[in-house]
């Protein structure tokens, strides 16, 4: 099912708030004006307010996957249908807003 692609604007968060922003976006591609996100591109997570359990906050996160159609740079799109886990908490990251204009599958 297509769904949108994620982009640098693009507000994904862990399950605990905190804001999650990709390392190294594919800057030769752009949607909305802005890179786009791949399956290569690791996320570093900020404001994690997972405190106060035995379990540390996240701090990083990997995507799993993403678009299955569509690649940039011989990797896949990163889009809101992908599936992305933290480190070391496991739990996973939720985008919310992204542009709407470009699909992927």
């Amino acid at each position: 099912m297509p769904a949108p692609v994620l982009h640098v604007g693009a507000s994904v968060l862990c399950l605990h708030a905190g804001q999650a922003t990709p390392v190294a976006p594919f800057a030769r591609v752009t949607v909305s004006g802005q890179p786009v996100a791949t399956l290569a591109s690791p996320y570093v997570v900020a404001g994690c307010s997972l405190t106060g359990s035995s379990a540390p906050p996240c701090v990083t996160a990997q995507w799993v996957a993403g678009a299955v159609r569509v690649l940039a740079g011989g990797a896949p799109l990163l889009t809101f249908a992908g599936q992305a886990v933290c480190a070391p908490s496991g739990q996973p990251l939720q985008p919310v807003a992204a542009q709407t204009r470009v699909l992927a599958t």
